[in-house]
């Protein structure tokens, strides 16, 4: 519990607004809304995430994860978001930055999920449209990534929308959903 206090002492000021939705780091309070909108779309994400852990979805899980976090956050690396709704402060997905690099790349990547009952809304195009305003103009990013397996179509075309260009295609890049699969790649440069 120890590496959890300077995460829930100083971060949960720190907040993302959208139009439609707004983002913060995950609280411990967070854990039955997030575990629930996990499993209820567990069928929609698995394809597209890497294996979930056996006991993914338990108390203890995620603290862990919420230890992880603040470590992480603790070392600028990345940072962690859960999106909500803003109409009601329903808990709608998440997005992270993550692996923040300085000195000459000052670049990070963009991953997210959202449950399937809010997809087609526009509410992750929102957020990630935040986050790339916080990495450019809150932390002085020049570069971010991200990157989606071919099939997923709505991503591939969410990244887009968000003025992400294709950059590449990498065989076999991550294990995804207990294999190796291809992704295409995609960037976007901090505008001048």
């Amino acid at each position: 519990m120890s590496a959890l206090l300077p995460f829930l002492k100083t971060r949960p000021r720190l907040q993302l607004e959208g139009r439609a939705v707004y983002l913060r780091p995950p609280l411990p309070r967070d854990h039955h809304a997030w575990a629930a909108l996990r499993a209820k779309s567990r069928s929609f994400l698995e394809p597209w995430e890497p294996t979930w852990p056996e006991h993914d979805l338990t108390r203890a899980a995620f603290r862990a994860r919420l230890a992880a976090y603040a470590r992480e956050l603790e070392l600028g690396e990345a940072y962690p978001f859960f999106i909500f709704r803003r109409s009601d402060d329903v808990l709608v997905g998440a997005v992270r930055l993550f692996h923040v690099r300085r000195g000459v790349a000052q670049t990070g990547s963009i991953g997210y999920w959202i449950g399937q009952s809010f997809t087609r809304q526009g509410l992750m195009s929102d957020a990630v449209q935040a986050v790339i305003r916080f990495a450019f103009t809150g932390l002085g990013l020049h570069r971010l990534e991200a990157a989606c397996m071919p099939q997923n179509a709505a991503s591939a075309a969410l990244l887009l929308k968000c003025g992400f260009s294709e950059e590449g295609y990498a065989p076999a890049y991550l294990k995804i959903n207990g294999g190796w699969r291809d992704h295409r790649l995609f960037g976007m440069v901090a505008p001048e």
